[in-house]
């Protein structure tokens, strides 16, 4: 991709067989106590951040998470 070209956050479904995506994250979390399994969860993002690679785009996401969080 261009870097010039901006590139927004996309917040719609966008994960192909999404059921078996979700399927596999909850499988990864099975056996974990509330520690490891909030341990897991901010690899899983550091891993997935590294390989956007955009910070545009992460603090995108960022900005989206804190939104949902605190209109609950």
């Amino acid at each position: 991709m261009d870097k010039s070209s901006p590139m927004d956050l996309n917040l719609s479904p966008n994960i192909v067989d999404g059921d078996d995506f979700y399927d596999e994250l909850l499988l990864a979390h099975e056996g974990l106590n509330d520690e490891k399994s909030q341990d897991f969860n901010a690899r899983l993002i550091l891993i997935l951040c590294n390989h956007i690679g955009d910070r545009r785009i992460i603090s995108q996401a960022l900005a989206a998470a804190t939104e949902h969080v605190s209109s609950e």
